[in-house]
């Protein structure tokens, strides 16, 4: 099959322009392009720079994003399309993505999402480490709560799992203390385990009692953003309804957990008063150096 040259015909601001840069050629179906190495007249430089300047008009015209904890943090594109792009109408799609609701945040209300994450992933990161820690001493003295060790310890993964997303979207910084909190669980988990099944699920009682708690909180406080949006007659964003819905899926987990905790009796371990005070404070503590360290 012979090969065709095409010639493109584009219309700007300046007039019509024939861009014979392109060449196309049929291949047994398949299209390949080709760039003059170097051009040798007035008319093709004019052709490659009218090229270059549509290339770089469509690359800005990209969909703008825009992290709901960072508003200022948003794509190059942004800061140059606004003049580039002025004076033409808008595409559906871009209208569609004008029309997407958002939230502005203030600072305090950032702030506030900032240190709840950073804490739900320190959290969710002990959790996974004290379950570790429990699961061989419990289940070899008790292998018939193997599949219950398991199914906790599956869930925390997946919350920790989650969370590290989450900071990584709207870039959390981890907290500082992270080695410490690893230390901690580990031992905490440890020497509960080791301490029999009554002081392990007293364990997973005291600390779940605090973590949820600490997501009914933040439930509340989103819940209240959401009502002073709807009484301004403004939507809630739906990426911040998103957190919102997973936030308490992962509270409902969490609270499933203190229930299994009592039922494999946690209130008998000994001394259990002293036991579930302690770990509770700790956790209590943990979580206010979180928020701010």
């Amino acid at each position: 099959m012979a090969p065709c040259e095409t010639a493109i015909t584009k219309t700007d601001w300046l007039g019509k322009i024939s861009l014979t840069a392109l060449k196309v050629e049929a291949n047994y179906g398949k299209a390949s392009t080709s760039v003059p190495a170097k051009p040798t007249t007035v008319e093709e430089m004019e052709a490659g720079r009218a090229l270059k300047k549509l290339c770089r008009v469509q690359r800005l015209n990209r969909p703008l994003q825009r992290d709901f904890l960072a508003p200022r943090c948003i794509t190059h594109a942004q800061h140059r399309s606004a003049s580039t792009s002025a004076g033409r109408m808008p595409t559906n799609d871009q209208a569609t993505n004008n029309n997407e609701t958002k939230t502005i945040l203030s600072q305090e209300q950032r702030q506030f999402l900032d240190s709840a994450l950073r804490v739900n992933q320190a959290g969710e990161l002990a959790a996974t480490l004290i379950y570790t820690a429990q699961t061989p001493p419990i289940v070899k003295s008790h292998p018939h709560l193997r599949p219950l060790m398991k199914h906790m310890y599956d869930q925390e993964a997946g919350h920790f799992a989650t969370f590290n997303k989450l900071l990584a979207k709207h870039r959390v910084r981890p907290t500082a203390m992270y080695p410490v909190w690893q230390a901690a669980a580990t031992v905490l988990g440890w020497s509960t385990g080791m301490m029999g099944r009554e002081a392990a699920m007293a364990c997973t009682e005291a600390v779940e009692t605090e973590i949820g708690n600490h997501y009914n909180g933040q439930v509340r406080e989103l819940l209240k953003w959401m009502q002073e949006l709807k009484s301004k007659g403004e939507e809630f964003d739906p990426e911040l309804l998103e957190l919102l819905e997973t936030i308490k899926k992962i509270r409902d987990e969490e609270l499933e957990h203190l229930d299994h905790a009592v039922e494999n009796d946690a209130k008998e371990a000994q001394p259990y008063g002293l036991l579930t005070n302690v770990i509770r404070s700790g956790c209590k503590a943990a979580i206010w150096v979180s928020e701010r360290v």
